[in-house]
């Protein structure tokens, strides 16, 4: 049995053949063929973090999947009125198939794991941000876009961020991440990654230049500047990450045909130009809907694991 916590746990083939797994689900759906391969199987869903992606995307692709999705917010559970995490782990996986959680703290899935019965998926955490990566790199895939990857990261050094470097430490690609002073990416995280890096070839830098990352880039991605839990920050952070929005002037410096990918939501004005955002408005969208594909991949992935 394997849970998916962070990307850091996988091997290239492993989340190569998730990825493969996705898109043959998502070839097949196109054509409405559908293989209930998740049939009568319960997801349970816990929600610390509330989120439209990760909640649709998680409950439609375990209904596509011939399963069942529960969702539970800290509100509708004892988790979230004192209940030790290994009690609500034994619980819920005595009754349940797989588990994702999307939660604040790192620990608290690492831990939930731990006492965990059947596979646990980590839907974000403050730390990292697993899932989105495979929808990324299934979109890039779809867009042959996926060869000699020269990436720039521009922003907050946030789980995004975190998620990414684990990407390219276990793909081999470089990966160039821009953010300002003070809110670079978690040093261990960064150290740990640099260490992966050292199998596969990847290459990761950091710099406060954003100009400097994306000259030369294949793909340019960002995140939100204010976080979920960061909202009394918001003003200092539009202050302090003046000059990091991707705007025409800033892909410019990337090469010709790179593509922009956005996690979303996307705030216009702010990490990234509207006129950018229209003009990258498929591939985004396409990325945002990979997330029910990848997910089914990796559910599906998962199951197999269990024997």
């Amino acid at each position: 049995m394997r849970h998916f916590l962070t990307l850091k746990d996988f091997t290239k083939e492993e989340i190569l053949e998730i990825i493969d797994i996705g898109l043959e689900i998502k070839k097949n759906l196109k054509l409405k063929i559908y293989k209930k391969e998740l049939e009568n199987q319960t997801l349970g869903m816990i929600f610390e973090k509330s989120s439209t992606r990760t909640r649709v995307s998680f409950e439609t692709g375990m209904f596509q999947l011939g399963g069942h999705a529960l969702f539970l917010s800290n509100r509708d559970i004892h988790l979230g009125r004192g209940e030790p995490i290994k009690d609500t782990a034994r619980v819920i996986s005595s009754m349940c198939d797989m588990v994702m959680i999307r939660t604040f703290e790192h620990s608290m899935i690492e831990e939930f794991s731990r006492y965990s019965k059947v596979p646990v998926i980590n839907g974000l955490t403050d730390s990292y941000h697993p899932v989105q990566l495979l929808a990324d790199y299934m979109t890039l895939v779809e867009y042959s876009a996926e060869k000699n990857i020269v990436a720039a990261y521009v922003g907050d050094g946030n789980n995004m961020t975190h998620s990414w470097m684990m990407l390219c430490a276990k793909l081999g690609f470089e990966l160039r991440i821009a953010t300002p002073k003070g809110y670079e990416v978690d040093s261990d995280i960064l150290t740990q990654a640099l260490e992966l890096a050292k199998e596969s070839g990847a290459i990761i830098t950091t710099t406060n230049d954003p100009q400097v990352a994306v000259k030369g880039a294949t793909v340019v991605t960002t995140d939100t500047w204010t976080s979920m839990g960061q909202e009394e920050e918001k003003e200092e952070r539009i202050k302090v990450f003046s000059g990091f929005m991707v705007d025409e002037e800033m892909m410019s410096l990337a090469q010709s045909g790179a593509k922009f990918l956005h996690c979303l939501p996307a705030y216009r004005g702010l990490e990234v130009s509207e006129e950018v955002f229209d003009k990258h408005s498929e591939i985004v969208f396409n990325e945002a809907e990979n997330r029910l594909h990848a997910q089914k991949g990796l559910m599906v992935w998962l199951n197999k694991q269990k024997g």
